[in-house]
Parts: C-alpha cells; structure tokens; sequence
C-alpha cells in the first residue's frame, strides 16, 4: 500500500475576499496560515512519512505546503513545483468579486462558470506574461474550463506523482480549489455531469490510499481538530 494526501491551501485574501484568483498570486491570511498549521498537527496525528511534495507555481499554495512539511518535521523532503498543479486560469474573471458577477450574469451562469466541467469563463484579450511562465516557455492561459486544466495536470500526475507512488513513495500534493477538483474527478471516476457536486474546502486533507496497481483501496477525508 502507498499514501497521497491532497490539501487545498489555507485561505488566501482573495478566497477571503471572495475574488476570482486564478492565476494571481495573493497571500495568505491569517487564517489562511493557522489552516495550514492545523493541516500539519492532522496529518503528524498519522504518522505518514512523505517521499515528495508537489505543489503549484503559486505562492499560497508554497507557502502552505512549506508550513505542514515544518509542522510534520519533513522540510527535508524534496518539494516539487510545477504549473501543471497552478489554479485554473479564469480569464477576465480573474481579480473580480464574485457577487458582482452573479449580480451581472445570474446564478445559473456563474455556477457553470465555477462548478462545470466544460465551461470556459470569458477570455481575456491580452495574453498576461509572468517571469516564471516566460523562462519555462509557456504561455498564460486567456481562460480554462475545468477540463481544459485536467488536461495540462494529467502528464504531471503521469509522470511524476504516479510512478513515485508506484515506487512505494508516499506523496504529498498541495494546490487549488480547481485543480484539485481536476484530479478527484480522474481518481474517482467522477462524471462529467457529477463534477460540479464536488467542492474542496481551504485546508482540508483528503487521504487516498493506493495497492500495487494504483487502484484506490480507501479514501478518507482527516479529521481537524475541534471538527
């Protein structure tokens, strides 16, 4: 049997704002620190001892897994960063407060937007240029729908994620709401249909556990304290 603990990161201001974020990089909040503290203490309570940790290109994610490897007595594991595990890209949603955009587009629209597995939010018109995307010869996104950002993560998940854990090398993962949603879909098999049920909460952990083949054997939701 191998592990994978997946976390989304503790809050940011924007998730306490209630802003489309997307590929933006906001910091955490307060709350968003101590979550990533308490997500630590949970999993120090199971004793697992992680190969790696991946996380995205964003630094609230970083951040977050920097503090339960600190927590968990790990820092020394090595930490894999890649923007195969970034948010999705939400187009000229990005930086925009959710209820003004419900008020403009109605619920129905923007729950599509959100929780839709095929839905692409409206492009942006210029492409955005960022330093760590530039030198890695990638573009920026103008906008992603939930499929669109399963498709960049699966090669990561393929060759990274998945064959260390066919290794027998138990792994961490710490990204976003979007794209964590992504590869509980692929995991579990979810229909496309069905997707847009799933919600993954800020400092969370979610506990698969794997055979020799990688088929899922269990999955558990940690339990926090004072839950």
């Amino acid at each position: 049997m191998v592990d994978l603990v997946i976390v989304r990161h503790g809050q940011s201001q924007a998730n306490r704002d209630n802003i489309f974020t997307g590929w933006t990089d906001v910091p955490l909040t307060t709350k968003g620190i101590e979550q990533g503290v308490a997500v630590g203490k949970a999993l120090q309570q199971t004793g697992i001892q992680f190969s790696d940790a991946n996380t995205s290109y964003m630094s609230r994610a970083i951040v977050t897994t920097n503090i339960i490897l600190e927590e968990i007595d790990q820092l020394y594991i090595p930490v894999h960063k890649t923007w195969r595990l970034n948010e999705r890209h939400y187009g000229a949603l990005s930086g925009r407060n959710k209820a003004v955009v419900r008020e403009e587009v109605g619920g129905d629209q923007l729950h599509r937007w959100r929780r839709g597995y095929t839905e692409v939010p409206p492009r942006l018109t210029v492409r955005q240029h960022d330093r760590r995307y530039d030198c890695l010869g990638v573009k920026m996104p103008l906008s992603e729908s939930l499929a669109m950002t399963q498709r960049r993560l699966l090669p990561f998940w393929e060759d990274q994620v998945a064959t260390r854990l066919l290794d027998g090398k138990n792994q961490l993962i710490v990204a976003h709401g979007s794209s964590l949603r992504a590869l509980i879909k692929y995991l579990d098999a979810i229909p496309d249909d069905e997707i847009d049920q799933v919600e993954v909460p800020n400092g969370k952990p979610i506990w698969y556990r794997f055979d020799e083949h990688l088929q899922v054997v269990k999955k558990t939701f940690i339990t926090m304290d004072g839950e």
